[in-house]
C-alpha cells in the first residue's frame, strides 16, 4: 500500500504538485524496469518459443571433429566425460572465474565457445500430472563430448598459469573437463584422433632405386 500510494502522488497529474519541482523528474516519468526472476546475463535476444520438448544430449557419431580444436585463443578446456547440459548460471560463474583472474594481465581475452539457448521447463514438487507444461526456469546448452567451452589468449600467457585458471573454472562445471593447446589433436567423442605418423621407407627399396639410378646400369646405345 505505501508503494500504490507513493506512486499515485508522485505520478497524479495535480497542478499544485508538478513534476518539475522534483530534481529527477524525467526518471520519475518513465516506467519502471520489471527484472525477470532466473534470467541471467547469457540470455538469447527473442525466441519463438518459450517452452520447448526436453530433448537429448546429442552423441557424436558422424565423424565431425568441428568445435573439438581451439580457433580463437592459445589455451582451453574441452569436455572429457559424458555430455552434460549446462546451464547459463554454471557458464556465466565459470567465465566470472576466468576474468577474475586474468583481470591482471593486460590484453588477455576470453572466448565462450557454446551458449545457452534451450528453455528449461520446470514444474514444481508434488504436482499432479496434466494441467498442461511446467513454467521457465532457466536457459541451458546440449553439450556433447569433446566441445571446447572456455579460450584465452590475446595476450601472452605461460602454460602453468593458464593450466591453473582453467582448473578453477572447470571445478563449476558439472563434468570432467581437459586442458588443451593449440598443438592438440581433435576429439570425436571418447576417441582422441592422433594424427597418422609418416611411413619409413624400406631399406630394400631405397637400394633398388639407388641401383636403378647408378650410371653402371644404364644400357649402351647403338
Amino acid at each position: 500500500m505505501l508503494f500504490s500510494s507513493l506512486s499515485r502522488s508522485l505520478f497524479s497529474s495535480n497542478p499544485l504538485r508538478p513534476l518539475s519541482l522534483f530534481p529527477n523528474a524525467s526518471l520519475l516519468s518513465s516506467p519502471l524496469k520489471i527484472i525477470t526472476r532466473n534470467r541471467g546475463q547469457l540470455a538469447p535476444r527473442q525466441v519463438k518459443y518459450i517452452k520447448r520438448h526436453k530433448g537429448v544430449i546429442p552423441i557424436p557419431t558422424g565423424g565431425s571433429i568441428k568445435g573439438t580444436t581451439l580457433s580463437f585463443g592459445e589455451w582451453g578446456i574441452r569436455i572429457k566425460g559424458n555430455g552434460v547440459r549446462f546451464s547459463a548460471k554454471q557458464l556465466t560463474t565459470a567465465e566470472d572465474v576466468i576474468k577474475r583472474k586474468l583481470k591482471i594481465l593486460k590484453g588477455t581475452k576470453v572466448w565462450l565457445r557454446v551458449f545457452p539457448d534451450i528453455p528449461v521447463c520446470i514444474k514444481g514438487n508434488e504436482t499432479r500430472m496434466g494441467k498442461g507444461k511446467g513454467s521457465f526456469e532457466f536457459w541451458a546448452a546440449r553439450i556433447p563430448t569433446g566441445r571446447v567451452i572456455f579460450e584465452i589468449g590475446g595476450a601472452p600467457i605461460r602454460e602453468e598459469l593458464a593450466r591453473d585458471i582453467l582448473r578453477q573454472a572447470a571445478a563449476k562445471l558439472p563434468t570432467k573437463m581437459e586442458f588443451i593447446s593449440r598443438s592438440t589433436p581433435p576429439r570425436l567423442g571418447n576417441t582422441v584422433l592422433h594424427p597418422p605418423k609418416p611411413a619409413k621407407p624400406d631399406s630394400t627399396t631405397v637400394f633398388l632405386n639407388a641401383a636403378d639410378a647408378s650410371p653402371s646400369s644404364a644400357q649402351p646405345t647403338v
